[in-house]
């Protein structure tokens, strides 16, 4: 995931800032065991990004685990200034975001949707490069032929 979100933001992170939605393992509570987030965001940093998150139950210890994150009061604090917009954890909170007010805030236009939370159409209306896990792009649908053997 980490090499997806690098190829998204142009191939080099050095001086980008990723917006991370997110931390935790899941929603609803502050477990971090497992938490992709745990080896995501080192690799980010590592290669040259400044990673600003939120993550409503964010505690110390994720703070403790995630040395090398900024982290921000609120979700659009988190997105202000950035260059790609990353989804980790499905909160609800996050589904609520108006999209043409995050595009607003962000230097960027890419989001990558790791929990499949917006609408891909929605996204693109606000102005973004969106990206997701598991959808097939509707650019990209394969063509069915019926009855062929």
């Amino acid at each position: 995931m980490a090499q997806r979100i690098e190829k998204a933001v142009g191939g080099d992170l050095n001086g980008k800032v990723i917006g991370v939605l997110g931390v935790t393992f899941k929603p609803n509570t502050d477990d971090m065991r497992d938490a992709p987030s745990l080896t995501i965001l080192p690799m980010l940093s590592e290669r040259g990004a400044t990673i600003q998150a939120y993550d409503p139950q964010s505690d110390a210890h994720a703070k403790e685990l995630l040395p090398e994150v900024t982290w921000k009061a609120t979700a659009m604090d988190a997105l202000e200034g950035a260059d790609a917009l990353v989804v980790l954890t499905e909160w609800n909170e996050f589904r609520a975001l108006n999209l043409t007010e995050v595009r607003a805030i962000m230097r960027g236009d890419v989001i990558l949707d790791l929990r499949n939370i917006f609408r891909p159409e929605m996204a693109r209306e606000a102005g973004f490069r969106y990206s997701s896990v598991g959808r097939q792009d509707a650019s990209s649908k394969l063509k069915v032929v019926r009855g062929a053997a």
